[in-house]
């Protein structure tokens, strides 16, 4: 019962919950500006067209352009600050100088985008209104109907010449009597409830606008994924190299000088001809210098290519479920062998999950799943823990993306409270690769 009464009081309150509220005013700020906006950028366009053959022309163009843009802005920061909608500021053309502005102004495809996304605000920012008119306005009249009647009515005269007060007539339909104002009261108790869900389904129109012609192009996004792919495959090297460097500085190397020591000492032992039992301890302990410093180097090598992957994905991942504290289930079925660079990547990103897994999760199972048709390669991890993992939340899923990516992967994860998790990473094909080519 108190489960249910929550329930029916998150359902009460939800067209005044404050996200609610804010994509109300997000409705109710749309036309605002887009109506004027639409205005201003038609006229300065037509104006500029009109004397593009004067020097004053391409200047009025120009500024339109500008003005459109630092609409686009607003339009970003409203959505931004009302609707959590984070939509990435294209990119733009600058020059130095004032002819160079106006240039750039006019060869920008942001800035043209912009106009074109000022241009069609209107069409997409009135549904929003009339929703919101629909959902906070007439619901709630609606629903007061039985008392509003009192006093919002119209005088209605009668074919026998009586008079009486009508507060709602639809099409010669009165609703002022028992039981047909129950209708009215109940339409607008619906109305009231689902006015946040009428203004975001009405509002969604506009906000793809927005993203479409205000966000980066499709190519602007893809040289923007680019350089951070890069950027991070660059870190990620200089972060394995000072890690080889770490351990074969602090393990490998200090295993080596004291083998080179013992070797010194024992060196020395012959030459004094010490006892038999002193030479032994020794070349003892040169001898376990040496099986710790070949230890420490497979260890290395492991960490950078894991011996298994020379076997393929799934005797490596075979190894590596082996070798987890916990029982973990695998099926593969790989049509054609991945490259080895995904075959890496799926690894280590098995590897790390499974890590996260046994750290984070309190799971007591987990099952990895790998299917490769010649087009992609899916690896899934599935867990059945407490959940909750989020990527960027310190669970390592992050770094995950961030490798991923550098191939043009993706990384899924779907973990409710609770659990299960199931994380998915996707990793297609280089299309020069003759797996892929036979597939196509």
């Amino acid at each position: 019962m108190p489960r249910l009464t929550r329930r029916l009081r998150a359902l009460l309150a939800a067209p005044f919950a404050p996200r609610a509220l804010a994509a109300l005013l997000h409705a109710l700020i749309g036309p605002v500006l887009a109506l004027p906006g639409a205005v201003l950028v038609l006229v300065g366009l037509a104006v500029g067209a009109v004397l593009s053959w004067t020097a004053l022309g391409p200047w009025l163009l120009a500024l339109t352009v500008r003005g459109a843009l630092a609409l686009g802005d607003l339009q970003r920061a409203l959505s931004r600050a009302l609707l959590g909608e984070e939509i990435a500021p294209a990119g733009r053309r600058t020059a130095p100088g004032a002819f160079g502005w106006r240039r750039a102004l006019l060869g920008d495809r942001a800035g043209w985008r912009a106009v074109a996304a000022t241009v069609l605000a209107p069409l997409t920012a009135l549904p929003p209104l009339l929703a919101a008119v629909l959902g906070y306005l007439y619901g709630p009249l609606a629903l007061a109907h039985p008392v509003l009647r009192h006093w919002n009515y119209v005088t209605v005269r009668d074919p026998d010449g009586t008079v009486h007060r009508v507060g709602l007539l639809i099409h010669g339909v009165e609703f002022d009597s028992w039981p047909r104002w129950t209708l009215v009261v109940a339409a607008g108790a619906l109305l009231t409830l689902l006015a946040p869900h009428l203004v975001r389904r009405a509002g969604a129109p506009h906000r793809m606008l927005l993203r479409a012609l205000l966000g980066p192009s499709a190519a602007d996004a893809r040289i923007r994924t680019l350089e951070e792919t890069r950027a991070h495959a660059v870190e990620d090297a200089a972060a394995t190299l000072r890690r080889i460097e770490r351990d074969l500085h602090d393990g490998t190397q200090a295993r080596l000088v004291g083998l080179g020591m013992h070797l010194t000492l024992i060196r020395e032992l012959l030459t004094q001809d010490a006892d038999r039992d002193r030479l032994l301890t020794a070349v003892a302990r040169a001898q376990d210098n040496a099986t710790q410093a070949i230890t420490d180097l497979r260890h290395l090598v492991r960490g950078i290519h894991p011996p298994a992957l020379d076997e393929g994905l799934a005797t490596a991942l075979a190894t590596l479920a082996a070798d987890a504290p916990l029982p973990v289930a695998l099926h593969t079925t790989l049509t054609h062998r991945p490259t080895p660079a995904l075959e890496s990547i799926a690894y280590f990103c098995a590897a790390e999950l499974l890590a996260n897994t046994v750290k984070h999760s309190g799971a007591t199972a987990a099952a990895i799943e790998v299917h490769g048709d010649g087009r992609a390669l899916l690896l899934s991890v599935r867990d059945d823990g407490r959940g909750g993992a989020v990527p960027g939340a310190g669970s390592g899923l992050t770094g995950l993306l961030g490798r991923v990516r550098t191939v043009d992967g993706t990384l899924t994860c779907d973990s409710p409270p609770g659990g299960p998790t199931v994380v998915t990473v996707l990793l297609p094909y280089p299309a020069a690769h003759p797996a892929a080519q036979r597939a196509g």
